[in-house]
Parts: C-alpha cells; structure tokens; sequence
C-alpha cells in the first residue's frame, strides 16, 4: 500500500529516535517497550516483575500532543508494543532527575518518596515514582482517592504504601515547575517535528515473519482490513500481549487501530452517547462520572490506571468475553455496535453482536467503530457489580448489572437482569425476571426470586471459582441491588 512508512519515532532522552524496521537489526514490531528499554545501556530502572500488567514495576509515562499541550500517561510498559511510541514522548525513571550546577536534582516526586522513607527493598520504587509522576503532571492537590487510584496497579511488596502516599500528597500541593514544564515547548517542537516528517504516513513494520501496520486514519484502517483478513485486530493491546510475553506467540500480521483520531471521539445528543472504539477506558471513566455513574462506578474496579490508559472499548467489546466487567452493564443500557467495512456501515444491537464464547458478528473485513448509548431515563435505577478474589486489578469471578423501573406503588414495572461468568456469554436472567415483574419490589419477593435464578445458570468451576460459590454469589447479588435500591 502507498503512502506507508517503514519507520518508527519518537522521543527518548530528548532526542528523537528513529527505529527503521526495514533495517536487518530492527527488533520485532511486537517487542515490548519493556524489553527494549531493558536492552539499553542507560535505562535498566524499569524492572520487569509479572509481565502481564499486574505489578507496576514496569510503569513508564507517555506524552502525547494534543490541543497544543503534552499529555501525560501511565502505562505498564510490559503491555506496551514498540509501534505504540510512534509520534510520542517515552519517559523512564532516569528522565525524571537532571544535573544543575554539576548536582543531581531530584524530581520532586522522588525527593519527597525518599525524605518520607517511601521506598523499601527498592526493586518496585521506580514503577511507584513514574505512576506519581503522571500523577503530579495531571492533578494538583489530589485526594486520597485520586492517589490511591494512581497506585492500584503498582504492587508495593515492602508494604510502604502509606508514606508513598504521603509523599505524593506533599509533593503534588507543592507541584513547582519541573523539568518537563521547562523543556515542553521544545518538546513539542520535536513532536511536531516527527508528525510533519511522518506526512500523514501509516506504518507498515514488516520483517521475515510479521506485518505489523498502524493505519494513520479509518480510511487506511479499512484498506489494511480487506487486504489482511487473517490479521489480527488490536486496540490497546491489554488483552493480547499477555498471550504474547507468557507464550511467546508470534502473531503473523497485526492492524492496530489504537490512534485513529476517527475511532478516539466522544460526544452525545439529546438521546444518545457516542463513543469511538478507540476511546480508553480511563478517558471513558473519567467522562462517565456525572452521566452514566453506574458505568462510571464498575470502571473505577477495572484492571488499574496503567491498563485503563491503554484498553479500549472496541477492545473490551470485541473480545467478546463471557467475565468481561463491561459487558453486563452495556446490555443493560442497550448499547448500539457499529461496525464498518470499506463498503458499508452497519449497527447491531449488543445482545445480537455477542454470538458466543469469544464470538462476535463481526465480518472478516470490519472493525468496530462506535458504540451508542441511549441516555437512560432518570426514573431508571441501574447498578452493576463485581466480584473477584480482590478489589482491584483482578478478573471477575462473576459481574452482574441491573436496569429497575418502579411504579408509584412500589411495583415493578420493568426489570432486567444480566450476569457474565454464569454461562459461555454475558446472559439475561428471563426467568428471574418474568417473575419479579408486576409484583411488589419488596424482600420477600426478592428472596422467592433468588430460587428461580438459582435454576437459570449452569455455571463452570475453574481456577477462579467453583459453581456452586458462582450460584450463591449470583443469588447475593440480586439480594445486593435490592437492598441498594431501597
């Protein structure tokens, strides 16, 4: 395809640097940033612990230009492919201090972390220092609350988590002018360089074995798409680079459809809220806190920061999979799927687009490209739950979510019911349903229900759960949302 580019850039060190992947020496288009900032001479800060996202101790931030400014994120760089830094800032912890009149200065992140004593045996300190860090460069004077959600996906294995939190408290009051607030013009300049250098360019990194491209807009998404039938899809990454660092898969061809600007909008209407398939869940639970807090509530338990930084919801919503967090509550809300091909667009309703265990309608020459929400009524009450071995960053054992609707007696004139982790697929709980609508919204008719929803499911026994723990827990939660919305 023309108009494509062999070369990866972005800025390290604050240089830019350029990986040409038609060069014999080129790493693979899948190596993680972990695995290629472990091979530099000066970048061994970031340590490599679980490899699937779980830990932190890989944390790195990213800085993106957008509307004129750099915006900084946290990701696990274990998760992170190399073609993901393409037209962007990567910083590491050795970036964060620099030399003034022949002295290291410390970041004030750093500074504050050691004169609190917030780092221990020191292997997860670094991953600890670069989440504060994104912390610091996007919050000034966070809660508690915020600082914890910065911490969830950073495992602290010395316990020291109170005085780290301290130390983010103080520095991030104080949040003084740092080197980075210095040096972002020339920072931006250098990005700007990259993208006018690029000239609207996709990327095409192939070598002997892989084609990995990452098309500049929809358009060439599309054209990657019809071309490359077999390849895979991703959109963030989060659900198969895991597969990749513990298997060592090696994915032939790959479209990474992360930074369309086409796919990472959101915007509503009277009736409805659009979001592009790219859209990151963070961004989506950051806009989803005063319009839809259910959503909102189930996203502050999703997997932690670094990942919601990088997962999308096309991603989550292609992936199909029956404990997905999400799922259960976007059948609640009715979500709308479109797909889009190169000859058409077309919209399928959530409970249609889920076909089976990892199935979706999906055509071999479509994507996602958007899901619609219709903004619920106000006299609808809708929760979801979760349960899992702990509150965060953890899979669900079981997730369920709930749409009520009440008459002015206290009767129930709708209600639907939606468990993931009882069957192959997110499933609707009918009979539970049938039953308790029409009937008074009271304790008694909620308990007589949990019986019938006993009988609904046959769920497995697997490493996370057995199915008799999944059926009382389902049953606890109809019982839950009861007693929520009283």
């Amino acid at each position: 395809m023309n108009n494509t580019s062999s070369v990866l850039s972005f800025i390290l060190d604050e240089n830019i640097v350029e990986i040409d992947f038609n060069n014999s020496d080129a790493p693979s288009p899948t190596t993680t940033v972990l695995k290629y900032l472990r091979a530099l001479q000066r970048h061994k800060g970031v340590k490599e612990g679980c490899s699937v996202g779980d830990c932190g101790a890989c944390t790195v931030v990213l800085g993106e230009l957008k509307n004129g400014k750099i915006h900084y994120k946290a990701v696990t760089s274990c998760l992170v492919f190399l073609p993901a830094l393409h037209g962007k800032q990567l910083i590491t912890v050795e970036n964060l201090s620099y030399i003034k009149d022949q002295k290291t200065e410390l970041h004030p992140i750093q500074k504050h972390i050691i004169e609190l004593h917030g780092t221990q045996c020191g292997y997860c300190t670094p991953g600890i220092v670069m989440s504060l860090f994104a912390l610091y460069k996007n919050f000034d004077n966070p809660t508690r609350k915020e600082i914890e959600n910065a911490l969830t996906g950073n495992l602290c294995r010395c316990t020291g988590y109170q005085p780290i939190i301290e130390a983010a408290s103080r520095a991030c009051s104080e949040n003084p002018e740092d080197i980075f607030s210095k040096n972002e013009i020339a920072t931006i300049e250098k990005l700007k360089k990259i993208h006018q250098k690029n000239n609207n360019k996709s990327l095409a990194l192939i070598n002997d074995s892989q084609k990995y491209y990452k098309p500049v807009d929809l358009i060439h998404a599309l054209k990657f798409r019809k071309d490359f039938l077999q390849a895979i899809i991703i959109s963030g990454a989060t659900d198969i680079s895991p597969k990749i660092n513990r298997f060592e898969l090696e994915l032939e061809e790959i479209i990474d459809i992360s930074d369309i600007p086409e796919l990472k909008y959101y915007s509503s209407d009277d009736n409805n809220f659009y979001w592009g398939a790219s859209v990151l869940l963070e961004d989506l639970r950051s806009f989803s806190e005063d319009n839809l807090p259910a959503l909102h509530d189930i996203l502050e338990v999703f997997g932690s920061m670094q990942i919601r930084n990088l997962a999308s919801i096309g991603g989550n919503v292609a992936s199909a999979s029956p404990i997905s967090d999400l799922l259960p509550l976007l059948f609640i809300y009715d979500a709308q799927i479109e797909v889009s091909s190169l000859q058409n667009k077309s919209t399928i309703a959530i409970k249609d687009f889920i076909r089976g265990y990892r199935k979706t309608a999906l055509k071999a020459d479509e994507i996602i490209s958007k899901i619609t929400i219709p903004k619920p009524a106000e006299y609808n009450t809708i929760k979801a739950f979760k349960i899992s071995k702990r509150k965060d960053l953890d899979i669900s054992t079981i997730s369920a979510a709930f749409r009520l609707r009440l008459n002015n007696d206290n009767e129930t004139e709708e209600i639907m019911i939606v468990y993931g982790g009882m069957a192959e697929v997110p499933k609707r709980a009918l009979k539970t349903e049938d039953y308790l609508r029409e009937k008074n919204w009271d304790r008694n008719v909620v308990e007589e229900a949990m019986t019938i929803l006993d009988d609904e499911f046959k769920p497995i026994s697997d490493v996370r759960s057995d199915a008799e723990t999944r059926r009382l827990a389902a049953r606890n939660i109809l019982l839950k949302f009861w007693a929520e919305s009283q």
